[in-house]
């Protein structure tokens, strides 16, 4: 006797669902803008990034002890993620000089695609080439596969400290990185 099986989804009152299911065409889902600050007590593990830059560098976590480190999830036809951009830029001047790491982490774009953006909005830090998802898929924990554009604040021990979906507002992750830099 064949069995049928209800399957039902708790998607109501999630916003990410209700824009894949919009339609719309814009071609991204964007976060919802939120901001989530993890005391250094409530931390989990270090994370453990590794990939491949445009360049063809490997790069690993484990190579960032004692730094602080951003990473932002991008690809170039993201509207939010071209309306950060800028913002990111001068952060990174701000913050490199103290000590702060900044990559990108491209998830969808061929690497001239890649390159072309960078190039218009002058981005001075390198960016994983994650079309594979290698590195997106070890952050699932902390940023949804369709979240984009996502930027992550990692303490000098790897672990993250602050996380913003959606369009990084300049201010706060001013904040964010000042505060994991202070620690």
């Amino acid at each position: 006797m064949p069995v049928a099986l209800a399957l039902t989804s708790c998607t109501a009152d999630d916003p990410l669902a209700a824009q894949a299911a919009a339609g719309d065409g814009k071609n991204y889902i964007a976060g919802d803008g939120s901001v989530t600050e993890y005391a250094p007590s409530e931390r989990g593990d270090p994370v453990e990034v590794s990939g491949t830059l445009f360049d063809g560098t490997a790069v690993s976590s484990a190579d960032w002890d004692d730094e602080v480190t951003v990473l932002n999830f991008w690809y170039a036809a993201c509207a939010p993620c071209r309306a950060e951009a800028p913002d990111l830029v001068a952060l990174h001047d701000e913050y490199e000089p103290q000590g702060a790491r900044f990559y990108g982490v491209n998830i969808r774009d061929e690497q001239a695609t890649a390159e072309a953006f960078e190039r218009n909005f002058g981005i001075p830090y390198a960016s994983f080439d994650d079309k594979d998802g290698g590195v997106l898929l070890g952050m699932t924990q902390y940023v949804p596969p369709q979240a984009v554009p996502t930027t992550l604040v990692l303490d000098r021990e790897q672990r993250v400290s602050a996380r913003i979906l959606g369009l990084a507002d300049r201010s706060t992750l001013n904040a964010l990185i000042s505060d994991a830099l202070a620690e």
